[in-house]
């Protein structure tokens, strides 16, 4: 029975509470199998943490938060975490369980998202492939038996 406000209103009964996530899913089943997911997970089984260090006075959070975003998608089942942490002094920093994969004063600039999402793969899903934007360093990105010939 749906409970109800102070004014006498219903809550949780309205479409909003009814409304499909995926097929043949609605948001409280969504609900109740991400509260399974997360009661599964233990302490003894830490997940890897990304952290992105970004420079305020440059306004990157938004670049930053953009890459965090990207990384969660990609990554929702292998990592624990992506945080967000404010510095100063053009810095732009992303470590993985605080191991420095790039850092934006070795010359490189910002990162390409795919590039990006290659080296945080390789360290917390080695075997997992990113699609269609994947090239593993030394290998074509199109096999031999599939060049054509003219």
């Amino acid at each position: 029975m749906p409970a109800s406000s102070p004014d006498g209103a219903t809550i949780g009964a309205g479409p909003a509470a009814r409304r499909r996530t995926s097929p043949g899913r609605t948001v409280a089943a969504c609900v109740r199998a991400c509260v399974r997911k997360t009661a599964a997970m233990s302490a003894d089984d830490p997940q890897p943490r990304v952290t992105i260090t970004y420079c305020t006075q440059c306004r990157w959070l938004l670049r930053a938060a953009w890459y965090a975003q990207e990384l969660l998608t990609t990554f929702h089942r292998e990592l624990g975490e992506v945080a967000l942490r404010p510095a100063t002094g053009g810095v732009f920093t992303v470590e993985v369980d605080g191991e420095t994969i790039w850092d934006r004063s070795d010359g490189r600039g910002f990162p390409e998202v795919t590039t990006l999402k290659q080296l945080v793969r390789d360290r917390v899903a080695p075997d997992r492939p990113l699609g269609h934007s994947d090239v593993r360093p030394g290998a074509r990105a199109v096999p031999d038996d599939d060049v054509p010939t003219v």
